[in-house]
């Protein structure tokens, strides 16, 4: 399906993220493109290392300088480069407009606050609210992502709390002003696989109640398939594949997602030695010449070792950056 071009709410262009060190350079990041529009979910997707989160934390203002950078690119979110913003600028962004659902409730809550205390801070610095209409709309929070008796948990410390209610406490934190973005970073790894579901279930609800956009960083394609609209597979500081949901499921192009796929448990697999992917993601500072993926493909040729291959398209709104799969030789390698 072709979407609208002002139906795009954020758009990460060339985006190039990188760690300088005295004798090395980190690129994380290494020019990245990916959209999201109105109210759909996007799933960032790909192994530990691969920079999701480090593109993430760059939409967010949240990149530390020194080590980091943001070398080259464009965050355009609702018509505005938030890399031309200052950080006064990107204050009155940061949950307001675009928030953020961590991987660990327990290391980022406070310890020494009350759950009310924490999702109070951004209604009174964003919205000036009076304190009886914050605790009124913080209990009225907690009870919209499921947690029972929501007047008595606003006075629990998080260490009071499970794990399950610990990540709805901070996707009620997310939820407090209303943004137009929330983007949640592995927000349901540490949880066991009941809680996981309900909380996938919470986020569905949300989405489509609230009329926001997510963009939900993962490893875990069983998770994707659950919520994801669109998908975008990244390897070693690039995107190689996007596509929809049933594109990147059904016929994956890239040798990469292909392989993600056949490392997922499923019941068809019962009692088979579940795949591994060969290899590891490559140190960023140290990455391979040509296609990043080539020393762990089983279908790298030798243009794959020396040339650096563009996305080639496939079916509308899927594209893959593997020539090989597309059926194109050297003398046709996409750029």
């Amino acid at each position: 399906m072709t979407r609208d071009r002002s139906d795009v709410l954020l758009a990460v262009e060339g985006l190039k993220v990188y760690f300088r060190s005295e004798d090395e350079i980190a690129r994380a990041v290494d020019g990245v493109d990916f959209e999201v529009h109105r109210r759909e979910t996007v799933c960032l997707v790909g192994e530990s290392g691969c920079g999701k989160t480090v593109s993430a934390l760059a939409v967010m203002g949240l990149i530390s300088s020194p080590p980091g950078e943001i070398a080259a690119g464009r965050i355009i979110f609702s018509g505005r480069n938030l890399l031309n913003e200052n950080d006064n600028g990107m204050q009155k962004i940061r949950g307001r407009r675009i928030a953020m659902v961590f991987q660990e409730p327990l290391t980022s809550l406070n310890p020494v606050f009350t759950v009310g205390e924490q999702i109070a801070e951004p209604l009174r610095i964003h919205l000036g609210l009076p304190e009886a209409e914050i605790r009124k709309r913080s209990a009225r929070l907690l009870q919209d992502v499921g947690i029972d008796s929501p007047d008595e948990r606003l006075k629990d410390y998080p260490h009071q709390l499970s794990g399950g209610q610990r990540q709805r406490v901070m996707i009620a934190m997310a939820l407090a002003c209303g943004p137009e973005l929330i983007i949640a970073d592995e927000p349901t790894t540490a949880l066991d696989v009941t809680v996981q579901a309900q909380i996938l279930k919470l986020m569905n609800r949300l989405q489509q109640s609230h009329e926001m956009s997510i963009l939900y960083i993962t490893h875990d394609l069983g998770v994707v398939s659950q919520i994801a609209d669109r998908v975008y597979v990244m390897y070693a500081g690039v995107i190689v594949e996007q596509g929809s949901l049933e594109q990147i499921f059904k016929t994956p192009r890239h040798p990469y997602t292909q392989a993600l796929l056949a490392a997922l448990p499923s019941r068809k697999k019962r009692g088979q030695r579940l795949y591994s992917i060969p290899g590891h993601v490559p140190n960023p500072a140290y990455k391979p010449p040509g296609c990043p993926f080539h020393p762990r493909c089983p279908k790298a040729t030798p243009p794959c070792r020396g040339l650096y291959p563009g996305m080639c398209g496939f079916e509308t709104g899927h594209w893959a950056r593997c020539p090989v799969t597309a059926g194109r030789g050297p003398e046709d390698w996409c750029r």
